[in-house]
């Protein structure tokens, strides 16, 4: 049976298309959060909480360090859907070569970076003596394999710009089977701690580079990846950098942010981190699933610009905002009704289980602001503005939460978990509200 690998997001009905094209990514990013999770699951469970925490506390620094490129994949897929709209040949091959080795030399650099500099990040975020040493362990084994993370990233994106969002679909699919086995196999049967989960999850992002190379390979149309061809082309690149660093950048500080919430997190112990690590990761299920229609809308915004289809720009605005709303107030009052049941999954501890089910209560009740924020910032992208939704997410989301941390966390009364988590369902909205005025002004302009 053959799948179907293009949409053509120009011509008719916009909702059964973009869930067309965002199932299949919702689950894509749900299985890539499956790789997260079976590592905290597993090392929860069978190797206690002091390396639970060590595995959670991680994630903030990872997205820190890996975002600046990610956000030159964001560039690929908005560079390449432009070009597939307008049915520009030559530039989409160009676009295809200059995205793959762009995610070979990123990778190179990011474990350079992530190796070397692990561990005194690590010191800085305060992270406890009894967690560091194996969150280090952890870093230095994960960054070792990143390359092969950022050629799959790099691949996808050329892939979702032509509408398909099946075939990474099933190499995740078999990639979250083979890292939940090796993490089994590798934390119970060979006691490997939090490097068996490390290692685990680098082999499954082998697989995965190397199965979206080969289709890429085979393809026969103008997203077809020819080794002999790759090469930088300087005014692709310059194309990709622009939308790619500002939406990198604006990934950076979003999650430095993070990372400044997180060392605050670290101060109150390791019984606040480890119910904080738990319910960030069930987060990210509710994330992802709000994401999805996020990145239809950017996808679906570039091909429409490119074949000068404006007028259906606005219908996008409207229909993932409403799309990306129902999904996140059904999921997240979904996980604060069974939020007790979800966190025992990670851990046994009452204590953890009290902070985490703290966190969610916050949280969940107000997610879908955060899915309608990034919806907005990518369908400004879209449009080939990457600067200006960069500069307002850094303020509302990274420079409004800095802000809040220093002043009103820091009141005797007010310095609890619960106030650091209340940073972020005002940073949303403020931010939203800030991208939708933005919108607006842009969109007057294209018409």
């Amino acid at each position: 049976m053959s799948i179907k690998t293009q949409i053509d997001m120009t011509r008719g009905p916009i909702f059964s298309k973009l869930l067309e094209f965002s199932v299949p990514l919702i689950f894509s990013s749900i299985l890539q959060l499956l790789f997260n999770a079976a590592d905290i699951i597993v090392v929860g469970r069978f190797a206690g909480d002091t390396s639970l925490a060590a595995v959670g506390s991680t994630s903030s620094l990872i997205n820190l360090l890996v975002n600046l490129f990610m956000g030159l994949s964001v560039g690929t897929n908005v560079i390449a859907a432009n070009y597939f709209g307008q049915g520009n040949r030559e530039e989409l091959q160009n676009t295809v070569h200059t995205s793959m080795l762009l995610s070979l030399i990123s990778g190179v650099i990011l474990t350079f970076t992530g190796v070397i500099f692990a561990k005194p990040i690590l010191y800085l975020m305060q992270s406890p003596q009894d967690v560091l040493n194996l969150s280090a362990v952890y870093l230095r084994i994960y960054f070792g394999g990143i390359t092969a993370s950022m050629i799959y990233n790099f691949g996808s994106a050329l892939l979702r710009a032509q509408g398909d969002t099946k075939r990474p679909l099933i190499i995740l699919l078999i990639a979250g089977i083979i890292n939940v086995i090796l993490n089994l196999i590798f934390v119970i049967f060979l006691h490997l701690d939090v490097a068996g989960v490390a290692y685990a999850t680098v082999i499954s992002q082998i697989f995965s580079a190397v199965m979206v190379v080969l289709i890429l390979c085979r393809e026969d149309n103008d997203f077809r990846l020819d080794f002999k061809k790759i090469t930088i082309v300087p005014h692709i690149l310059a194309k990709i950098i622009k939308i790619g660093i500002p939406a990198g950048f604006q990934g950076i500080m979003f999650s430095f942010s993070n990372v400044i919430i997180q060392s605050a997190i670290n101060s109150f112990g390791q019984v606040v981190i480890s119910g904080n690590s738990a319910a960030i990761n069930l987060e990210g299920f509710v994330y992802t699933s709000m994401n999805g229609f996020s990145q239809g809308a950017l996808t679906f915004t570039s091909q429409n610009l490119g074949a000068g289809k404006k007028d259906r720009i606005k219908k996008i605005v409207g229909i993932s905002h409403f799309s990306i709303i129902v999904i996140g107030l059904a999921l997240g009052w979904a996980g604060i009704l069974f939020n007790d049941q979800l966190l025992s999954f990670y851990t046994k501890t009452p204590e953890v289980i009290e902070v985490g089910k703290i966190r969610i209560w916050v949280i969940f009740s107000m997610y879908f602001m955060c899915g309608i924020m990034d919806a907005m910032a990518n369908i400004i992208r879209g449009c080939g503005h990457s600067l200006l939704p960069a500069i307002v997410t850094i303020f509302g989301a990274s420079v409004l939460r800095i802000m809040w941390l220093a002043t009103v966390f820091m009141i005797p009364q007010f310095h609890t978990p619960f106030v650091v988590f209340l940073s972020y369902p005002i940073s949303w909205t403020i931010t939203w509200l800030i991208h939708l005025v933005c919108f607006i002004v842009i969109f007057k302009k294209i018409k």
